[in-house]
């Protein structure tokens, strides 16, 4: 009985060691996650290396499709229904194939994404939309494969995929303008609560959009009348529209306001910002 408590403890000491013992994964999980415009986008990838191995045409074959990564699916997400280089993609999540060439790579957005790989019979009809890009030279090699979020902006941005000399880039658009005009819709309509924010935020978007100068121009001086003389920020906004505006004259007269309060805040980017547009101004 001794000795079989003996071998007992031998063996549990045996796989405590072994689950001690921890490596680096060849290939180790990235997880991307970006806010685009209000829309929430989200990569889960692995990160395979060239290890001295030529990579798009031999490990990676043309004409054949890729799992875009390594071990489990890569996958994307989007909270909102998005255009992907013209194409309709509802919200959701999606799993990434490729198809690479030299010139030109075709883009999949496959409904399954619980595939170790590739699946083991492609079915057509899971595939939510499917993307032909070009393909860039990188001067430099990439040694372990990388996805990206590049080029962003309010509307949209570039899921950017990059390994060895090879780039393509896959443009997205979200909805922002939509999701923000329901938004300062909703808030605007109870007009007793609206905080100079609120006014600000609403009328620096209109502004920022290119959308309505006019109600642009309405709600930011109201923020500004609302406060205290000492938003900076807001007067500046209150200026570039002004002069958007072809007001020459209450562009300048904001802009001294905007500098001299954030003079007295010791913010000298705006200072400076204010400066280089009276400059401007005075020599139109």
């Amino acid at each position: 009985m001794k000795n079989f408590t003996l071998l007992l403890f031998a063996v549990s000491m045996c796989f405590s060691l072994q689950a001690q013992i921890q490596t680096p994964a060849p290939s180790p999980a990235s997880t991307l996650e970006q806010k685009v415009g209000l829309t929430d986008v989200t990569v889960k990838y692995s990160r395979p290396a060239m290890k001295g191995r030529k990579v798009f045409g031999d490990l990676v074959p043309f004409g054949a499709i890729w799992r875009t990564g390594a071990n489990e699916n890569t996958t994307i997400s989007f909270s909102d229904d998005v255009i992907v280089e013209g194409k309709e993609l509802k919200a959701g999540t999606y799993a990434i194939y490729t198809r690479p060439d030299e010139a030109v790579w075709e883009v999949f957005f496959y409904t399954a994404t619980d595939n170790w790989g590739t699946p083991q019979e492609w079915d057509a009809s899971k595939v939510a939309a499917t993307v032909k890009v070009e393909t860039f030279d990188i001067p430099m090699p990439i040694e372990t494969f990388t996805i990206t979020f590049d080029d962003l902006h309010n509307n949209g941005g570039t899921l950017g995929i990059m390994w060895e000399n090879t780039y393509v880039g896959v443009k997205f658009v979200v909805p922002t303008v939509d999701k923000a005009i329901k938004s300062i819709e909703a808030t605007m309509a109870n007009k007793e609560d609206l905080t100079a924010n609120d006014y600000f935020a609403a009328g620096s978007y209109y502004f920022a959009e290119g959308m309505n100068m006019e109600q642009a121009k309405e709600w930011v001086d109201k923020a500004v009348e609302m406060g205290d003389g000492k938003a900076f920020w807001m007067m500046r906004t209150q200026s570039l529209i002004y002069a958007k505006m072809g007001d020459k004259k209450a562009a300048i007269e904001a802009a001294k306001k905007s500098m001299a309060a954030a003079q007295a805040a010791g913010n000298q980017d705006y200072v400076k910002m204010n400066k280089d547009s009276l400059k401007e101004w005075a020599e139109m």
